[in-house]
């Protein structure tokens, strides 16, 4: 499998794009909000784990003045870079933190990272004179696809005037798609229940988010598309009616991989479930099953541990 990484060279250098500003001004519309950067932003926060790697894996850690929001842990790769930057907090910063951080620049992953009701919105951030980008999977119409994925990483590319680096990931993650598409030519797709967590009810995966096609294309199919958020909750007694033959458990949080199977496990109600009767289940790292840098290695993951027949 072909590793993603992004090279740096002298033409798309963050500190040389920082001085000439080629291919600026820039404008872009993200999630209704229209910017135009006549200069790549050089002193960014990141909220939420996955839009961090994305300016790690573009080799734009030299911009990050702060980040938030682990969700578990980050690639080796990224470790020491993430390790020299400050963390504004464990979960989301207050509005006065993250201004104490003087970014021009704030990278949210989810919605969250911009509510209203914590006065982080992006208007606020605006009228302080910080840019913003919140991450195109929570603001999509519909369904959010691989190509969803591309753009994201062209988008910021361009933002931070890194676009080679950019399209060089992009077709590296094109090559990766198909080499795992290629492997599953012709195997039948299994019925999928991706647990999240939740006692009462069951956090899921939707259909709107990439985890869904994800699952899709990891041969794979989702007993919840039908659900139009890319997480949402669900009954166990709609887990049980739709017979799932795999369930893949996202590992992140205080509660571990081993107690969340243990609760499908000991669910009488869940004893005649396929995948919980023959003991089918896969695992992914939250950060995996979001719209990040990871994706296109965690769908061929996600592929083998699906179907153990395929080949090495």
């Amino acid at each position: 499998m072909l590793p993603l990484t992004a090279c740096t060279t002298a033409d798309d250098a963050p500190e040389t794009a920082a001085k000439a500003a080629p291919g600026f001004p820039y404008t872009v519309t993200n999630c209704g909000v229209k910017t135009t950067y006549k200069a790549p932003p050089t002193r960014v926060v990141t909220m939420n784990q996955h839009v961090t790697e994305v300016m790690l894996e573009l080799g734009l850690a030299k911009s990050l003045v702060g980040t938030a929001y682990l969700d578990d842990k980050v690639l080796p790769k990224y470790e020491k870079q993430y390790e020299a930057t400050p963390v504004l907090a464990e979960e989301y910063p207050s509005y006065e933190k993250l201004l104490a951080a003087n970014p021009d620049f704030v990278y949210g992953g989810y919605a969250s990272a911009f509510s209203p009701g914590d006065g982080r919105s992006r208007d606020t951030l605006k009228k302080s004179g910080i840019d913003s980008r919140l991450n195109t999977e929570y603001c999509a119409d519909g369904k959010t696809s691989m190509e969803a994925l591309y753009q994201e990483i062209r988008e910021v590319g361009r933002t931070f005037g890194v676009a080679g680096r950019a399209e060089r990931w992009i077709d590296e993650a094109k090559a990766v798609n198909a080499a795992t598409e290629k492997k599953l030519a012709g195997v039948d797709p299994v019925s999928v229940f991706v647990y999240d967590g939740g006692d009462k009810t069951a956090s899921t995966v939707g259909g709107a988010g990439i985890g869904h096609e994800m699952v899709g294309r990891a041969g794979g199919e989702n007993v919840f598309a039908d659900l139009p958020k890319p997480f949402a909750d669900a009954s166990w007694e709609t887990v049980v009616d739709r017979r799932p033959e795999a369930i893949v458990i996202l590992d992140y949080g205080s509660t571990t991989v081993a107690q969340k199977k243990q609760r499908l496990l000991d669910d009488p109600a869940l004893a005649d479930v396929p995948a919980v009767k023959n003991k089918r289940f896969a695992v992914l790292p939250l950060s995996d099953m979001v719209l990040g840098v990871r994706a296109p290695a965690a769908v061929d993951k996600l592929a083998r541990q699906l179907h153990p027949e395929l080949k090495k």
